[in-house]
């Protein structure tokens, strides 16, 4: 910290358009693929997260996570925009980044910027559909290194929860004839 501001590694305007950047990326990503997606819902009751996604079925999906054990103040939003590894019946793998975003901060801080940032994370997870007779349940494992929006601290997260994924229904043969 220099002079009552935070130093970084590269020059502030610069940060600034990189965290435009991803945001428009994410943005465009959510928009794009939210207006066509049947979506997921999920919750991680050990790290207090509510998730809202697109189709995970998709190649590329955006993951959204709302923290439900915090104070306003301190109420962060994860955009994850993710990639799909490998998919099948029962599993599947997936990577990505993520951004997670304060959007309520400037209760806290009046002088806060709109958007704060928190931080940056890269999520390596697998979604396990293990009941057959209904594969829209699934459990889900993942890890992530997030790191602090000043690179000066980090830690190793993991999220283990259950989300349910809706899918259009498919019309049955003989409503077809």
């Amino acid at each position: 910290m220099e002079n009552g501001k935070w130093a970084y590694p590269w020059p502030v305007s610069s940060q600034n358009l990189i965290k435009k950047g991803i945001l428009l990326v994410l943005l465009f990503i959510g928009f794009s693929y939210g207006t066509h997606a049947q979506g997921s819902i999920g919750y991680y009751p050990w790290s207090g997260l509510l998730s809202f996604g697109t189709n995970p079925q998709k190649a590329i999906w955006l993951d959204t996570r709302v923290q439900t054990n915090s104070l306003f103040s301190s109420l962060s939003v994860d955009l994850l925009p993710l990639i799909n590894l490998k998919r099948g019946e029962v599993a599947q793998w997936y990577l990505g980044g993520g951004l997670r975003v304060n959007p309520l901060y400037r209760i806290a801080d009046p002088k806060a910027k709109l958007l704060t940032v928190d931080g940056y994370s890269i999520n390596f997870g697998v979604r396990a559909a293990p009941f057959a007779q209904n594969r829209q349940i699934q459990v889900a494992l993942e890890v992530n290194p997030y790191v602090k929006d000043d690179f000066a601290s980090g830690v190793l997260k993991s999220h283990f929860g259950v989300v349910y994924v809706f899918r259009k229904r498919e019309k049955e043969f003989n409503e077809q004839n």
